[in-house]
């Protein structure tokens, strides 16, 4: 298994669109063979930080959504919101 872990920083003001596009995409992220487990935090400190942390079965299929058509949809609709790229971390459980 692998844990994914993905930061944000939203732009201000852009709070309440990006939290509805991200559920969105965590929806369909829960549909993909592989997702097993998925959850988001909010920095308590700065607000406008994001952490996803995701639970895959594999390296393989955390690849398969990273590059999906739908990942890549979504992620053109959250991009916008961002104050900068997100930042992405793969990590494998022993």
């Amino acid at each position: 298994m692998i844990r994914v872990i993905i930061e944000r920083h939203i732009a201000p003001t852009l709070e309440i669109p990006y939290e509805e596009t991200a559920k969105r995409t965590l929806q369909k992220a829960v549909q993909v063979s592989g997702f097993i487990s998925g959850e988001t935090l909010k920095n308590t400190v700065d607000h406008n930080h994001r952490v996803i942390l995701s639970t895959w079965r594999s390296l393989q299929d955390w690849q398969r959504w990273y590059t999906s058509d739908e990942r890549k949809e979504m992620l053109a609709e959250l991009s916008p919101m961002l104050e900068r790229e997100e930042h992405i971390t793969a990590l494998e459980i022993s």
